[in-house]
């Protein structure tokens, strides 16, 4: 059984509508938000279809309703948000220094945000963490779209206010197109050269030192895809899949407190 602590609970709670109702409201009461959303993690954690949710949890059709609003009205994406924010007010995120990178899943439950492949129907889950690891961005995109044209669409989902100051990124983002869109946010985009380049070098070599800590973003990856539920794609609407990912990086911010 997963279960949340009162505290990890109580920081969340008041972004769930259920927790909203009034208590003197008519009508049968809806099932306890808390239940639902351990429930959830249980999928997440597991793997394990709908319908295989244990008796200790409301029953599955429930749930999977459930889910499917908050995926829908963004109610975990502003969960993800409001806790990273608490988390770097108390200056455990620090944007100095970001790592970006993809990794691949695949995808077997048809639907939209799906690219082909060698390896058939894939996704990609894009992220940007912080220097100690922890996820400031994350969504998923068609696995047949190139990282450098992603990148903007990863800050859509950006968590909080303040841009990183050096991002890094491995060869696949070495593009002066991309460092000059960066940089007029205020963004150094540090990314070593292919070794196909044509063009004059404009990385400096000692930054790229920074480079060597690229391992960070791995480890991520390596993180949330523990979470059986992330390794293939079933969900046949995108933003359920994201909202399993969303899930995964609140249990890594959840540690930090």
């Amino acid at each position: 059984m997963i279960r949340l602590t009162d505290d990890q609970w109580e920081r969340i709670r008041g972004h769930f509508p259920e927790e909203q109702i009034p208590e003197g409201r008519a009508g049968r009461k809806p099932v306890p938000a808390r239940s639902v959303f351990e429930a959830v993690l249980w999928i997440l954690n597991t793997g394990a279809l709908w319908h295989m949710l244990p008796q200790c949890y409301p029953n599955y059709k429930t749930v999977h309703r459930r889910f499917q609003i908050w995926c829908q009205s963004e109610v975990l994406r502003s969960v993800l948000t409001d806790v990273a924010n608490e988390l770097r007010e108390k200056g455990v995120l620090d944007e100095e220094e970001c790592f970006i990178d993809a990794t691949f899943a695949m995808a077997k439950g048809g639907g939209a945000e799906i690219g082909p492949t060698k390896r058939g129907k894939r996704l990609k889950i894009m992220a940007i963490v912080d220097r100690h690891g922890l996820p400031l961005s994350v969504s998923t995109h068609a696995a047949n779209h190139h990282e450098v044209r992603l990148v903007q669409l990863c800050f859509d989902f950006y968590m909080i206010e303040a841009k990183p100051e050096n991002l890094i990124g491995d060869r696949a983002y070495d593009s002066d197109g991309l460092d000059e869109e960066l940089r007029r946010e205020g963004i150094k985009m540090i990314a070593p050269h292919r070794s196909n380049r044509v063009k004059a070098a404009t990385q400096d070599g000692r930054r790229l030192r920074r480079y060597a800590r690229r391992w960070l973003v791995e480890r991520f990856f390596a993180w949330i895809q523990w979470r059986r539920r992330l390794l293939v794609r079933w969900e046949f609407y995108p933003q359920n899949y994201l909202g399993f990912v969303q899930l995964a990086c609140l249990l890594i911010l959840f540690r930090q407190f």
